[in-house]
C-alpha cells in the first residue's frame, strides 16, 4: 500500500498536498479507495463554498458503500476536479494523482490536525 511521504493525511483518509501558493489539494488515500472498492460516483463541492475543518464537503460512492469526504481545514473551496465526475474510477487507479478539490485555507487555519505518512501508516496498521 502506498503512503507518499510528501503528503499529509487525515484520520478520515484524505490526503493533503500544500501547494507553493499556500493552497491545499485534497484527495483520498490508497487505503480509502481500496476499502471502498470500485468507485462509481463522486459529488464534489462547488467553488466558493466556505467550509470548516471536519465538514462533510463531498460524497464518494462505490459498489460497496457511500462515504463522505471531509474538509481537512477551514477555508474556501477554490476548485473541484469536475473532470473526474464522469470517470470516477480514476480514483481507484491513481489515488494520489487524482485530486478531488482545492482549498484556500482560512486566515490562521491550523494544519496541526494533519498527520504525516508514518503516523498515517501506523493509524491504518500498514
Amino acid at each position: 500500500m502506498s503512503i507518499p511521504a510528501d503528503l499529509k493525511y487525515t484520520e478520515s483518509h484524505e490526503w493533503v498536498r500544500t501547494e507553493a501558493d499556500g493552497t491545499l489539494t485534497v484527495g483520498i488515500t490508497d487505503h480509502a479507495q481500496e476499502a471502498l472498492g470500485d468507485i462509481v460516483f463522486l459529488e464534489l463541492p462547488a467553488s466558493g463554498r466556505a467550509i470548516k475543518a471536519g465538514d462533510a464537503v463531498a460524497v464518494i460512492e462505490s459498489v460497496k458503500a457511500a462515504s463522505d469526504i471531509y474538509a481537512p481545514v477551514s477555508g474556501e473551496i477554490l476548485e473541484s476536479n469536475h473532470a473526474i465526475e464522469s470517470t470516477p474510477e480514476q480514483v481507484n487507479g491513481a489515488p494520489y494523482e487524482t485530486w478531488l478539490f482545492k482549498i484556500k485555507p482560512a486566515e490562521g487555519a491550523s494544519l496541526e490536525r494533519l498527520i504525516d505518512a508514518a503516523g498515517y501508516g501506523k493509524a491504518i496498521g500498514a
